[in-house]
């Protein structure tokens, strides 16, 4: 994979702060649609103090395009005020001094972040060594059979993270992780993938008589 895909890092920002805006914009929405909207919302508010301070009303406006932009503004206005609770200032670089522990805790804290945001922002942006388990990195670790979902429903529950967290060699965290989307993207799709493709199809017990059908 990373051959193939060369850890194609997704557009993903290195401030944290501006990461954990971007993973918002994203939210059900198309790559292109937001990273345009995140964009649209920078040159909006080019600092965060300005972002800071804006109502939710206003924060909405610029990324409306990408859909949802009142549940979106309304998160983004409610974290932020955290975090300005938090450090005086809308930043997230006193992380940096955290221990992962530490940092994913406080991430955790804040409203509508679970572990796979936080661990992105960790990963992305702190350089920690952390997996963080996306849709794409789910559906394939379960077809390559690391790891068996403990919910009826087989989403990936949060112990569904942290077990498949363990199972990754720290220092493979962030180019498996990035690789694991491009993959899934372009071949491990959900319905027909594309296995006779795949760059990793010696590894995986899916391939066969049910490769290609709706699993």
């Amino acid at each position: 994979m990373k051959k193939r895909y060369r850890d194609f890092n997704h557009y993903n920002l290195k401030d944290p702060l501006d990461e954990l805006l971007f993973i918002i914009c994203s939210t059900k929405t198309g790559e292109a649609s937001y990273r345009s909207t995140f964009r649209s919302l920078k040159e909006t508010f080019p600092t965060h103090y300005q972002i800071a301070e804006a109502p939710a009303e206003y924060i909405a406006q610029p990324i409306v395009s990408g859909g949802l932009s009142n549940q979106k503004a309304k998160a983004i206005r409610d974290l932020l005020d955290v975090i300005v609770a938090k450090f005086g200032a809308p930043t997230l670089k006193p992380l940096r001094k955290m221990s992962d522990e530490e940092a994913e805790a406080f991430l955790l804290s804040l409203p509508g972040v679970g572990k796979k945001v936080a661990r992105c922002v960790l990963m992305y942006s702190l350089g920690r060594q952390v997996f963080p388990v996306d849709t794409h990195c789910w559906r394939i670790a379960k077809r390559l059979g690391w790891v068996r979902p403990t919910q009826k429903d087989k989403h990936c529950a949060p112990r569904d993270m942290d077990r498949l967290q363990s199972k990754i060699p720290p220092e493979l965290c962030h180019s498996l992780h990035v690789n694991m989307i491009s993959l899934g993207r372009e071949v491990c799709t959900p319905n027909a993938p594309r296995c006779d493709e795949c760059p990793i199809a010696a590894q995986c017990p899916k391939i066969g008589a049910s490769c290609g059908k709706k699993r």
